[in-house]
């Protein structure tokens, strides 16, 4: 065999030795490890990184798009609980008595005051329901006011991390919005009557603890209670469901996952 070929088929197989070396010690791939932003990671990841590698969203459209979908989630949140049975058909919401008095409601019952206490029930959701109406001007206001900061914060966090952005920041207002409208409905539709009635009926019985609830408090913390868990159901659509991304905003900040 000449020199020439015999240094050739020796560098040949010193090569192919060396590859199989690299190979049996070459580690397998890691798995990329899971974002530490939870299910909207992949959303954040993308928006940090640096605009020069193209389709990066801004600060500008996570604020945009987190408004967006707090004014979707708003607006069908308020609308459901503001419509007829908005609060007295959902099971989620519905307002009963209040707990300190719910041993009122069992003994009426059983002395054949039912139908006083379903009419009591319902006046007490009806009033719920009058309410939502005034919800959403605040927490549009609300709305205008959140900051890129603010934003950026509510997708870092769980899944009703909006609705809680609301609840800190409109909840008091919410409150005191609620309240005269509450305590006007309670009295149109008779339940401050049929509470007084109820409790007074409660109170002549021999050795019970009388009751005395606030019953417009009550009341007014239940509705707005029950208008947030809407908030907070609609909020979770938008950010698991595409189909309930309605615009392209939310269809480019909630689908850049």
């Amino acid at each position: 065999m000449k020199p020439i070929r015999v240094w050739a088929v020796g560098l040949s197989l010193l090569l192919t030795g060396a590859v199989q070396a690299q190979d049996t010690t070459a580690k397998p791939a890691q798995p990329k490890p899971a974002s530490p932003f939870g299910k909207l990671g992949g959303f954040i990841e993308k928006v940090i990184q640096p605009a020069a590698s193209g389709g990066s969203l801004t600060s500008a459209d996570i604020a945009t798009g987190l408004k967006e979908a707090l004014r979707v989630g708003i607006d069908k949140g308020a609308t459901q609980a503001s419509a007829l049975d908005g609060y007295n058909k959902n099971t989620l919401i519905r307002i009963l008595f209040p707990p300190e008095a719910q041993r009122v409601e069992s003994r009426l019952r059983q002395l054949g005051f039912g139908n006083q206490v379903d009419q009591f029930v319902l006046a007490l959701n009806r009033s719920a329901e009058d309410a939502a109406k005034k919800a959403k001007p605040v927490f549009f206001k609300a709305i205008t006011q959140m900051s890129i900061q603010d934003a950026v914060g509510i997708l870092r966090g769980g899944q009703d991390a909006a609705t809680q952005y609301l609840r800190r920041t409109t909840g008091l207002q919410l409150v005191t919005e609620f309240t005269p409208i509450i305590d006007s409905t309670l009295k149109k539709n008779n339940a401050t009557r049929y509470y007084t009635t109820l409790a007074s009926t409660y109170n002549r019985l021999p050795l019970v603890k009388p009751v005395n609830a606030n019953l417009t408090e009550y009341a007014t913390n239940k509705a707005v209670d029950g208008l947030f868990i809407l908030v907070a159901q609609e909020e979770k659509r938008i950010r698991e469901d595409p189909v309930a991304r309605v615009s392209d905003i939310l269809r480019r900040v909630f689908g850049s996952k």
